[in-house]
């Protein structure tokens, strides 16, 4: 077969067309794969607290939660508040998302830190042992105090309170204690106070306040702490409010606390952020001893930043698609929509300048064929001599050929006609000058 041919040509540039056409068809495909399925955030690395401790127990409550929108948690236990900032802080550790205490950061302004959400009151506790009444933290000064251990928020909380109280590790035994062994060194004398950070369902706090032989301590100037610290918060414990049987606590008494929070590094997923968000509405939104129903989570700045998407979500609630659809669905169709909008903004002028290209395509061809026949035309009207019959004949054969495998819209179709008829001028035209050209017999 003739490697000119016009209609083996045509296949071959529709095969050409066709194949390139796929290829691009594939590439979307494999990229909108990629961009809106295969990067759908589904796994987060959640630093936590000590095992059995609150943060721990909150940890396990946001897996089992998160799972269910088919999101997995991959929780790191840690010493507390303070070892989790230095996780966030340091982008190798792979913590992307953490539980923290207000306060425990120096400089958050100066961190790539957010705040996602403050969850609850995080409240200090100082109990104490002995006959005496202890009524200002002052009095605590020489004598042997657990503070929690180092990375811990308490740690960090207690050192604080402590330092603005003139009381430091030069004047007074601060004991690395947390949790149940500072209660049993508290109970067994071998310490003479012991500061907690937490909620009353805390385990330690929870014995220590059923405990008859210990004494809390109430903070008599909590508003001048509040009018210090920006992260700190006057809470009230009513008597009986534990436990109106029991009678705990047996005085009112005011404390002072800080605020518990999730806190990210920037750029955290939004849909991920929006996730925890609604997680963390289930798990902390109800009535507790210092807080109030609807409460939390909140979005009051504490002392980090706060997230624009968490902000976003606090004004506006979960957008349609999350409020109504499992979250790896809604995530995927919105993921769409941000691809399929700006395709169709270029597709949609593309398809309306189709028919106009193909139209110009059919008539660049037939122009071409014209261009060809009319240079011929001017050869056979020109030449004068031997004369090239076959040449021409071939030439207009290949062009008649070229005309007939055109495939012409209707609007066309007069073009196409004229166009061959034209090719058959010719031909007579170079018959008749051959006819002439041959000397009569």
């Amino acid at each position: 077969m003739n490697v000119h041919d016009p209609v083996t040509t045509s296949r071959r540039r529709r095969a050409g067309l066709a194949v390139v056409a796929t290829a691009l068809i594939a590439a979307l495909l494999w990229g909108t794969y990629e961009f809106v399925v295969a990067t759908v955030p589904r796994h987060i690395v959640l630093a936590s607290g000590p095992e059995g401790g609150v943060y721990h127990r909150y940890a396990r409550r946001y897996k089992e939660l998160l799972v269910r929108e088919g999101v997995t948690v991959e929780e790191r236990i840690t010493a507390g508040a303070d070892e989790n900032l230095q996780l966030l802080l340091d982008p190798k550790s792979g913590v992307e998302v953490a539980f923290m205490q207000g306060g425990v950061a120096p400089s958050p302004q100066d961190t790539n830190l957010v705040m996602l959400a403050s969850l609850y009151y995080e409240p200090l506790w100082i109990f104490y042992a002995g006959t005496e009444t202890i009524s200002a933290v002052p009095e605590l000064r020489g004598k042997r105090i657990a503070v929690g251990v180092p990375g811990s928020g308490t740690r960090k909380f207690a050192e604080t309170v402590l330092s603005m109280n003139g009381i430091a590790a030069d004047n007074t035994n601060l004991r690395p204690l947390s949790g149940k062994d500072a209660l049993l060194a508290l109970a067994k004398g071998d310490i003479d106070a012991a500061v907690f950070v937490g909620g009353a369902e805390s385990a330690a706090i929870h014995d220590a306040l059923w405990n008859a032989d210990l004494k809390l301590l109430s903070f008599v100037r909590a508003d001048a702490y509040v009018r210090r610290v920006p992260y700190i918060a006057k809470l009230s414990l009513p008597e009986g409010a534990i436990d109106l049987g029991g009678n705990i606590p047996q005085n009112d008494v005011t404390l002072i606390g800080t605020t518990a929070m999730l806190v990210a590094r920037e750029g955290f997923p939004s849909a991920l952020t929006n996730l925890l968000i609604d997680t963390a509405r289930d798990v902390h939104s109800g009535r507790g001893y210092f807080e109030a129903a609807g409460e939390f989570p909140g979005i009051t700045p504490v002392d980090f930043p706060v997230s624009e998407d968490a902000e976003r979500h606090k004004r506006f609630g979960p957008s349609f698609l999350h409020r109504y659809l499992p979250y790896w669905i809604a995530t995927v169709i919105e993921r769409l929509i941000i691809v399929v909008v700006p395709l169709l903004v270029i597709l949609v002028p593309l398809l309306n300048m189709l028919p106009q290209m193909l139209r110009w395509r059919v008539r660049s061809r037939i122009f071409r064929l014209y261009g060809e026949l009319m240079l011929l035309e001017r050869d056979v009207a020109a030449r004068t001599g031997t004369l090239p019959i076959e040449r021409w004949l071939a030439d207009l054969d290949r062009i008649e050929r070229e005309a007939g495998g055109l495939k012409t819209p209707v609007s066309h179709a007069s073009e196409a006609y004229t166009l061959r008829e034209h090719i058959g001028l010719v031909r007579r035209t170079v018959m008749l000058k051959a006819g002439a050209a041959t000397p009569s017999l």
